[in-house]
């Protein structure tokens, strides 16, 4: 049986869980706009990984020509230590044999090219902006959204655009609807750690194609290529973090603020791993922005009536294990998929927060526990000073293949990019018929 009633729906906020819930809508033939809080959409945000399981969500949904012209497929995570030693190396996407591939991307072109999709498909006026969502009314037949603009900092004068037979709040960490359902929940919970993130161009390393995690749970360094340059060289995207118990470097609910060298580069001034300079990384960088590494607690419900939340909105998590896009782009395929093929609304989000919300919620435990990174804070909790220096004698003795390869297994059945699990699900692809 398929849910008729269900003819026109309100997507808050234009990230990449929107805009995705939106081409999943429209692909299952119902009806929806998008209303984004800010004046214009731009490329923000540094580089982020799609992993294979929502990569072949966007494949599905006819993007992944866009994916391989914005982006690189991953072939390799590489961990390290902080001397450089390899304490683990793995193939990625296609090359670990899953059916599609991971991509490392810049965030902002994955939004454009999301972006340019729906007004392709849902038309010019499918993206609504300048239109801040603060609240939701419900009567037994429709939602309505109250708007302000960010412009002038008004009200915006209610109109019957504003009103739906659901809304999906996909409206980030900051959500204004999550806080009207949860009035207590407060601000995010900081981890007391800062990344300060920038983009070089440099020529290849490794493979071309690795994301490179090095250092351990307090120290923290990344590094990944996303853009293919004409010249040969790659857009590459980097990540230095540190921990801290006291600081006034930043509030917490302070995003993508400019950072600065002098209160980072002296922790990372002398990782020279011989196959990567990390201080000359850095340097090279034309602008390095500072973020506070936040997320909030797991709720016990996303749904309210008319209303349900998605993306960071839902389940705001640490930037670990590249899961914070890939679990909104999952949301969105599958709240597509049940509002297609459940005989009715209620249903229909039962269903998906059933689906959504406990391996989600797993997730923010697991990246607060450092996920499948957890691998290079048990090397150097055993050997702080080297494999020698504390009595072993190589990265066997340290920590066993059998251990590590336990790590990484876990992790990725718990987010839901188990190859052979992941290869033989079948497709969230229907029609409402």
């Amino acid at each position: 049986m398929f849910m008729q009633h269900v003819n026109n729906v309100i997507i808050l906020g234009a990230g990449i869980g929107g805009l995705t819930t939106a081409l999943s809508l429209h692909a299952v033939g119902i009806p929806c706009r998008v209303f984004e809080a800010n004046s214009s959409i731009k490329p923000l945000g540094v580089g982020i990984n799609i992993l294979p399981h929502s990569v072949r969500e966007l494949t599905e949904l006819g993007l992944q020509d866009a994916l391989d012209r914005e982006g690189i497929r991953t072939e390799e995570l590489v961990y390290a230590t902080k001397r450089g030693e390899i304490a683990w190396r793995e193939p990625r996407g296609m090359t670990a044999g899953y059916r599609w591939p991971q991509y490392s991307i810049h965030r902002g072109y994955l939004q454009l090219l999301l972006y340019e999709a729906v007004l392709a498909r849902l038309g010019p006026d499918a993206v609504v902006t300048d239109h801040a969502a603060v609240s939701v009314t419900q009567t037994a037949r429709a939602a309505t959204v109250q708007f302000v603009s960010r412009v002038t900092g008004q009200a915006i004068a209610a109109d019957p655009a504003h009103c739906a037979d659901l809304v999906i709040a996909a409206d980030g960490i900051h959500s204004a609807i999550r806080a009207q359902f949860y009035p207590h929940e407060g601000l995010p919970i900081w981890s007391k750690r800062i990344l300060w993130r920038g983009t070089s161009v440099l020529p290849p390393f490794l493979t071309g194609a690795s994301m490179v995690v090095a250092g351990y749970a307090y120290k923290k360094w990344v590094c990944y290529p996303i853009k293919q340059l004409p010249n040969g060289q790659r857009l590459t995207n980097w990540i230095a973090e540190l921990t801290f118990e006291n600081t006034d470097l930043l509030n917490p609910q302070d995003w993508n603020r400019a950072g600065k060298l002098d209160d980072f580069m002296p922790d990372f001034e002398k990782w020279d791993f011989g196959w990567m300079h990390v201080a000359n990384i850095i340097r090279a960088a034309g602008e390095v922005l500072e973020y506070p590494m936040s997320d909030r607690n797991a709720l016990l419900t996303w749904n309210f009536g008319r209303v349900t939340l998605l993306g960071d909105a839902a389940h705001p998590m640490y930037p670990i294990g590249s899961n914070g896009a890939s679990q909104a782009i999952l949301d969105a395929r599958r709240i597509a998929y049940e509002l297609a093929t459940q005989p009715d609304l209620p249903t229909a989000l039962a269903t998906y927060e059933a689906a959504r919300l406990p391996p989600t919620a797993k997730l923010v435990e697991l990246n607060r526990q450092e996920g499948p990174d957890g691998v290079l804070q048990l090397i150097e909790a055993r050997a702080p000073d080297g494999f020698a220096a504390a009595g072993y004698a190589d990265l066997e003795a340290v920590s066993p293949l059998t251990e590590r390869t336990a790590l990484a297994a876990r992790y990725k059945l718990a987010a839901g990019f188990d190859r052979d699990t992941l290869n033989a699900q079948p497709s969230l692809s229907v029609r409402r018929g």
